[in-house]
C-alpha cells in the first residue's frame, strides 16, 4: 500500500508587497533584498482576511483536481503556525468550511518544515489501510508575525496555502519513504512568541523583541548542511540517488539556501522548481504552492522522482520522495 497525490491546489492574498513597497517602511532597498535573497515581491494578508479562507480555496481546488468531493475524505491534517485560535485545531474549522464530520482532523506544528512534517504522518496513516484519502494543506500567514521595523526578517514573509489529496493505492508510485528530523537545541535560530500578530496595515508600536526573531547567518549554514543530509537519507531509503531526481521542490526560504543545497546535491537550477521571487518566505505553505505550480506548468511527469524538502522553527527539517 502506498500513498500517491492525486491532486493539488494553492491560494494566496490579492495584496501583493514589492521590495520598493518596503523600502518606504524600513531601511531597505531592492537591490539588497534580491541579492541576500532572490525575493522580489510577496503576497501579504490585511486585517479583513482570513487565513482559514485561503485554507478553504486550495483544498477546494486540490478536491477538484483529484475528482473528489469532501465527503471521499477520511482525514484532513493542516501543518501551520498560524491558527486564529489555540483551539481548536485549523483542521477542525476547514473541516466545518468542508462540510465533513465524523473524520480525524487535526493540525501539525513544524514551522517552515510543517509540510514534509505532515507528509510523514499521513503517509503512515495511509500504509496503515485505515485510511483511503486524506486531505493535507500547508499554510502560514507568518508576515502577520514580522518585526516591520527589522529589515532582516520583514522582507523575508509573505502568506498563503497549498493542499494536496493523497489517496491510498497499490503499485510503485506516489511517496517512496519521508524522513523528518529536529534538533531543539538550536530553537534560538528561529523562534516567535505567542500572541505576536500584527498585518502590514495594521497600526501599533513594536518593541526591537517583538516578532520573529531570527540569527541568520547561523540558521543559513545549519539549513543547507541539515536539508542536503536528510535528502540523501530519504534518497538513499528507497535506494535513489541525487542523479535520479527529475524535480526538486523545496521549502522557498532564500534563493541562496536553494541553490547551495542543489549544489551540495550535485545538480543545477534547472531540476528545482523555484517560486521565491514571487512568494517569498510562506512557511509551511512553500512547498505545497510550489508544487501546485509546477504540477500545473507541466514541470511534473508520470513516473518522475520528485523530492520535496524544508527546514524550520525548532529547528525541524525534512525531506520526502515521491515517484509521480
Amino acid at each position: 500500500m502506498g500513498a500517491r497525490i492525486i491532486g493539488t491546489g494553492s491560494a494566496v492574498p490579492s495584496t501583493c508587497l514589492t521590495n520598493n513597497d518596503l523600502a518606504e517602511r524600513v531601511d531597505t532597498n531592492d537591490k539588497w533584498i534580491v541579492t541576500r535573497t532572490g525575493i522580489e515581491e510577496r503576497r501579504v494578508m490585511k486585517q479583513d482576511e482570513e487565513l482559514l479562507d485561503l485554507i478553504h480555496s486550495a483544498s477546494e481546488t486540490a478536491l477538484k483536481a483529484a475528482g473528489l468531493s469532501a465527503q471521499d475524505l477520511d482525514a484532513i491534517v493542516v501543518a501551520t503556525v498560524s491558527g486564529e485560535y489555540a483551539f481548536p485545531s485549523t483542521a477542525c474549522l476547514l473541516q466545518t468550511r468542508l462540510g465533513v464530520d465524523d473524520i480525524p482532523a487535526f493540525d501539525v506544528a513544524a514551522a517552515c518544515a510543517g509540510f514534509v512534517y505532515g507528509l510523514s504522518v499521513v503517509h503512515s496513516y495511509l500504509k496503515s489501510g485505515d485510511y483511503n484519502r486524506i486531505l493535507l494543506v500547508g499554510a502560514d500567514a507568518l508576515s502577520t508575525m514580522v518585526n516591520w521595523k527589522d529589515r532582516t526578517t520583514c522582507v523575508l514573509f509573505g502568506d498563503g496555502a497549498g493542499a494536496i489529496v493523497l489517496e491510498n493505492q497499490s503499485g510503485d508510485r506516489g511517496l517512496l519513504s519521508t524522513i523528518v528530523e529536529s534538533s531543539g537545541s538550536l530553537w534560538k535560530l528561529l523562534h516567535v512568541r505567542t500572541g505576536h500578530r500584527q498585518t502590514f496595515d495594521q497600526k501599533g508600536e513594536q518593541d526591537s523583541d517583538w516578532g520573529i526573531q531570527m540569527k541568520g547567518p547561523e540558521l543559513f549554514k545549519v539549513a543547507v548542511r541539515a536539508l542536503s543530509n536528510v535528502t540523501k537519507k530519504a534518497l538513499e531509503k528507497c535506494r535513489l540517488a541525487p542523479d535520479d531526481i527529475q524535480l526538486m521542490v523545496p521549502h522557498q526560504a532564500n534563493l541562496r539556501i536553494i541553490q547551495a543545497v542543489a549544489d551540495r546535491l550535485g545538480f543545477g537550477m534547472d531540476k528545482v522548481y523555484c517560486n521565491v521571487q514571487r512568494f517569498g518566505n510562506t512557511s509551511a505553505a512553500s512547498i505545497p504552492i510550489a508544487l501546485d505550480e509546477a504540477v500545473r506548468a507541466g514541470k511534473v511527469h508520470d513516473n518522475d522522482i520528485v523530492v520535496l524538502n524544508g527546514c524550520g522553527g525548532g529547528l525541524t527539517w525534512g525531506a520526502s520522495v515521491v515517484r509521480w
